[in-house]
């Protein structure tokens, strides 16, 4: 079956602060999910993110946080720049600043994030350095709604994968990658085809609330 034209997809825009691989894996995948990605929006100008965007003739935009006065004024800047291109759906894609609580208010149960953890094992940075540290023998990522507690909101969908003897942070973060290259694009199809949604801070999946997060298996 043709993918939809782009006027009649769902609208997504994408925020991001590096190389964009998560990205490149929406925009690879987007036709057949009935999405279109509006535009990319990066608070760093030498983000690779950005080049993958306009490879792919998406609007690639940037919100410096220094040029603007404080936290709530790059908020509010940020809110409107992503607010201009009227997105049912703001994917963080390794974005790398702490959304300020008036941009999560603004779209709230429209905001998704990707984690590199089995949350709610280990919030914040250095994830595979804390799996590898612990001895976990399982590690992996996780699909979240965005909320104002860092890495706090309902898990929609998570896959594993192993830890394996001899794994240091690169070969386990490349391991995990794959992974979220799978799962990220098939959670945002959901969201985009009403399937997905948040009730009263949780994730509902066709109509039921999700009591567990939803495992994808994916052959890495």
């Amino acid at each position: 079956m043709p993918a939809p034209p782009a006027s009649t997809r769902f609208q997504v825009v994408v925020l991001v602060s590096g190389h964009g691989s998560n990205l490149q894996a929406i925009l690879d995948k987007a036709a057949d999910l009935g999405v279109q990605v509006r535009a990319v929006v990066s608070d760093r100008p030498d983000a690779q993110a950005l080049d993958r965007a306009r490879r792919a003739g998406v609007p690639a935009l940037v919100v410096p946080p220094g040029a603007h006065a404080g936290r709530e004024a790059y908020d509010r800047v940020l809110t409107a720049t992503v607010q201009a291109h009227a997105p049912g759906l703001v994917v963080l894609a390794g974005f790398m600043r702490i959304l300020g609580p008036g941009f999560v208010r603004h779209f709230e149960g429209r905001l998704l994030n990707i984690h590199p953890s089995l949350l709610p094992k280990y919030r914040g940075l250095h994830t595979h350095r804390a799996a590898l540290q612990a001895g976990d023998t399982r590690h992996g990522c996780s699909v979240h709604f965005v909320t104002n507690e860092l890495d706090a909101g309902a898990v929609i969908a998570q896959a594993e994968v192993p830890v394996l003897p001899g794994d240091d942070e690169v070969a386990l973060r490349v391991r995990v990658q794959g992974a979220e290259h799978v799962i990220y694009p098939e959670v945002i199809g959901w969201f985009a085809a009403g399937r997905l949604g948040l009730q009263e801070g949780r994730a509902v999946l066709d109509g039921a609330p999700l009591d567990t997060p939803k495992i994808i298996n994916w052959k890495g």
